[in-house]
C-alpha cells in the first residue's frame, strides 16, 4: 500500500527560499521513509485570488490544505508549527481523524 504525506510548516515571515529549503529537508526525511509527498505550495497569487472574490486568502490557502490532507495518511510538522494559526489546525485535523503525525528533529 503506498503511504502519502504532506508537509505543514510555517510560511508567514519567510521568504519563498526559505521555505522551499525547508520542504526539500522533509521531502528527503518522508521519502526515506517510504512516504510520497503531495505538493501542498500553493502559489496562487493572493491578487489573482481575491479577482476571483476569496477575500481572505490565507483561510483558502487553508482551505486547499484540508483538502489535500483528504489523501494523506500522514502530516510531517515542520519546526514552529505551533506558532502558526493554520498549521495548528492542520495539527488538530491530522489528530482527529488518526493520520500519523511526524514531527522535524532537529
Amino acid at each position: 500500500m503506498k503511504k502519502i504525506a504532506m508537509i505543514s510548516q510555517t510560511m508567514g515571515s519567510k521568504t519563498e527560499q526559505e521555505i522551499l529549503q525547508t520542504r526539500e529537508k522533509a521531502v528527503a526525511v518522508l521519502t526515506e521513509k517510504g512516504y510520497e509527498v503531495l505538493n501542498t505550495y500553493f502559489d496562487d497569487k493572493e491578487q489573482d485570488l481575491k479577482e476571483k472574490g476569496f477575500e481572505n486568502v490565507p483561510l483558502y490557502h487553508l482551505a486547499k490544505s484540508l483538502k489535500y490532507m483528504s489523501k494523506c495518511n500522514a502530516v510531517y510538522f515542520c519546526k514552529g508549527w505551533e506558532n502558526a494559526r493554520g498549521c495548528r489546525i492542520e495539527h488538530e485535523t491530522a489528530k482527529a481523524y488518526g493520520l500519523d503525525m511526524i514531527y522535524e528533529e532537529n
